[in-house]
């Protein structure tokens, strides 16, 4: 396997953008994917893409409602390029051919999702979005002779030579008997696009390659990373089986949740009702089910029926994907309700970049979900994901083209910043060497490194819907304790190249950081909701960043 100069890793929307910009620009491009090509939080994307392009909206607008969905952290800047530059890029990929729907005229339809002042969700397959624009996107990849693409690679280690980017370290699975063998490729320019981490937690919509790799190698290697205390939960995943993603775009078409006495509790809330942001209707839904004992909240799609007399083929057509997936469970959502519950989603943190995705360390940029860009503040508005994707994507892509070896980022420190020294002095009490078992975990006694199932319910316990000091200083305990003990299992020979360990790393790494995050910020704000400190306070309405001493 050759060098590359420009490394790009992942093969969601944003990867696949970033590799298509510096091929556009006459330049070779290395694409490595963890797993298959079309494996990614993107693939699995229902509800749409938001973008200002019909008659009756404007960028300006599109950028108020993300602001305003943001509760004070999001960079007016960065959200002004994401609709401006949003809007041109569906356009530009619809004219490629990307098979948005469409009605009979040939003009693109378009969903109302929450917190929208305007229907400018445009989706494809009914509500498989993501899907189609990964496999269409990522065919206009695999078409150009200038991108060169690795799959069933695992990024273990970013490389960093006297302070820049120098490449990466891989796992790269032959599929043969030997396993994963490591692979080091120089480059002088690494693109991250790793997407998220849900797999942090017991109850995600995330597919099992969301494990936080880019975000906790770039944590490593040294890079700034903020406002990772704001994890968005989707308020409606299914509470069986996979817990699978119930679009937005479904209560957008006019569906209600119900207790389990079917009584309708959201208009009691918000005057937005379902339509709150999706962090007040997730924060409901978890003091349902709590007030329940746990037992899940109902949606019920039966008010569509007044427009759709025939709801059982407006639903197999409107969301086929959803449709299919209910009626496997052996649900007919046209005549019940179905359950659901929170389930952690999309992390608005990441590693902070600026307003080209370069990072804190120069030759490494990052894009998508991975990234903090200033766009999503404490909780992102609806169907803004795929468009960061594809803007600050092609935004990394051009950077990492043009910029010398003179290009150097540094970022101001944020108001309320806290340093690398602040994370290390975070309270940590060193009472059990196997930190505390939390609830509905296995109790493992003495054995010290960690299984996947403690990680998700100590992060789900201690930094779920609803925190308060005491879970989150016993999820610090643990997760520190957690990983000393796989830090040491990766040191031992025959682990290091173990993907499900290195894994499990990835995710303590940054769920301590998380846990952490969350305990300084003591306020309420977006996706950060804190039972001891339930109110805003004005002068947290920054972010915090958490550097390397």
């Amino acid at each position: 396997m050759s060098d590359s100069d420009i490394i790009v890793i992942g093969a969601g929307v944003a990867g696949l953008s970033a590799a298509l910009a510096v091929a556009g620009t006459g330049h070779d491009v290395t694409l490595v994917t963890k797993s298959e090509l079309v494996e990614s939080n993107t693939y699995h994307a229902q509800g749409g893409i938001a973008a200002a392009i019909f008659a009756d909206d404007d960028p300006k607008l599109h950028a108020a409602d993300t602001i305003a969905a943001g509760h004070g952290l999001c960079d007016p800047k960065a959200v002004g390029i994401l609709t401006r530059e949003g809007a041109d890029r569906v356009r530009e990929f619809a004219a490629l051919g990307v098979r948005f729907d469409r009605d009979a005229e040939g003009h693109m339809l378009r969903g109302l999702e929450a917190a929208h002042s305007r229907a400018r969700v445009v989706h494809a397959g009914g509500d498989a979005t993501g899907r189609i624009l990964e496999l269409d996107v990522s065919a206009m990849v695999r078409a150009n002779p200038l991108i060169h693409i690795v799959e069933h690679a695992f990024l273990k280690d970013l490389v960093v030579k006297d302070g820049r980017i120098a490449g990466v370290g891989l796992l790269i699975d032959d599929d043969d008997a030997h396993g994963a063998r490591p692979e080091t490729l120089t480059a002088g320019r690494v693109i991250l696009a790793t997407g998220g981490a849900g797999r942090m937690y017991p109850y995600t919509t995330n597919p099992a390659v969301a494990t936080a790799d880019g975000l906790a190698a770039a944590w490593r290697a040294g890079a700034q990373v903020a406002d990772l205390e704001f994890y968005q939960f989707h308020p409606t995943a299914m509470a069986v089986g996979e817990h699978f993603l119930v679009s937005e775009a479904v209560r957008g078409e006019g569906a209600v949740l119900l207790d389990e006495h079917g009584r309708r509790y959201m208009k009691d809330v918000d005057p937005r009702a379902e339509l709150a942001p999706r962090d007040v209707v997730a924060r409901e839904n978890f003091r349902v089910m709590q007030r329940q004992n746990g037992r899940p909240v109902m949606l019920d799609v039966s008010p569509m029926r007044k427009e759709n007399p025939d709801l059982a083929a407006f639903l197999r057509h409107r969301f086929p994907t959803i449709d299919a997936y209910t009626r496997s469970l052996g649900f007919d959502w046209s005549r019940e309700p179905i359950p659901v519950a929170p389930a952690a989603h999309y992390f608005m943190g990441g590693i902070r970049t600026d307003l080209d995705a370069r990072t804190s360390i120069p030759g490494l940029y990052a894009a998508g979900e991975c990234a903090r860009t200033g766009v999503m503040g404490s909780n992102r508005l609806a169907s803004n994901s795929l468009l960061e994707g594809l803007v600050y994507g092609r935004r990394a892509g051009l950077a990492a083209v043009k910029d010398t070896a003179d290009t150097v980022w540094s970022p101001e420190p944020f108001l309320n910043s806290a340093t690398g020294a602040a994370y290390d002095a975070a309270p940590i009490r060193l009472t059990d060497p196997a930190g505390p078992v939390p609830t509905g975990a296995p109790d493992r006694g003495g054995d010290r490194v960690w299984d996947r199932t403690r990680i998700q319910h100590t992060m789900w316990d201690g930094v779920g819907v609803l925190r308060d000091a005491d879970g989150l200083m016993h999820a610090i305990d643990a997760l520190t304790q957690g990983l000393a003990a796989t830090n040491a299992a990766v040191e031992e020979a025959g682990t290091a190249d173990d993907v499900t360990a290195l894994e499990n790393r990835d995710m303590l790494t940054v769920g301590r950081i998380a846990a952490v995050a969350a305990l300084a910020r003591t306020e309420s704000r977006g996706a950060h909701a804190r039972t001891d400190h339930p109110e805003p306070r004005d002068e947290w309405a920054h972010s915090v960043a958490y550097v390397r001493a």
